[in-house]
């Protein structure tokens, strides 16, 4: 069975919503697993007041679970065109693992909620999608053959899955969003069964 890592930021629900959406993609896939995983958010005093496990919702990622996922796919709300805070802080205590090649020629993909029809959603993923190549990833978009890019009429684009949340309780995908988070999640899954070990470096 291959792991794959659904590994998020999410404020107001949005985004966890896409992210379980995308669990649901990966799931479908014979021999692959999703594992859903969050980031704490971050303040001056992040490591003082945020308790070890969240109230609800998935578990906070360690960097672990980088190292057991088969594949990854990341999300994030938008935050003038970039990802959260939170996310980033997360990523930039990845080192040890780019070091290792932890990542490396491992499947990833990218999803993101935003406040406005553009609001940034596909600078967001672009931005997500940098500290990956770094690492060595091979970046899975969602090509138009998937008929819900052509027709929907809030999120979706060919560099990830997104969803658009007009005001902060629009929290749930639109068909056409979670039928591309499905996609997306059901690539990434199948890229890794079909990479298998595989590594050029």
């Amino acid at each position: 069975m291959k792991d794959i890592l659904v590994l998020y930021y999410s404020r107001h629900g949005s985004t966890a919503r896409l992210a379980a959406q995308v669990a649901r993609g990966i799931n479908g896939i014979d021999g692959a697993s999703a594992r859903l995983r969050t980031v704490a958010p971050v303040s001056p005093d992040t490591h003082a007041s945020v308790p070890a496990i969240p109230d609800d919702g998935a578990p906070y990622a360690t960097l672990d679970d980088l190292a057991d996922c088969a594949g990854l796919v990341m999300g994030s709300p938008t935050r003038f065109g970039n990802m959260a805070a939170p996310l980033k802080y997360f990523l930039d205590g990845t080192s040890a693992d780019w070091l290792a090649g932890t990542l490396r020629g491992k499947p990833a993909g990218l999803f993101t909620s935003t406040g406005s029809l553009h609001g940034g959603q596909e600078t967001t993923l672009l931005s997500m999608a940098l500290p990956l190549i770094h690492h060595g990833m091979l970046l899975v978009g969602v090509p138009y053959s998937e008929a819900a890019l052509s027709t929907t009429r809030s999120g979706g684009t060919p560099y990830g899955a997104s969803h658009v949340a007009y005001d902060p309780g629009d929290v749930e995908p639109t068909r056409e969003e979670k039928i591309i988070a499905r996609a997306l999640g059901a690539r990434v899954a199948a890229a890794a069964l079909a990479l298998g070990d595989w590594d050029a470096a």
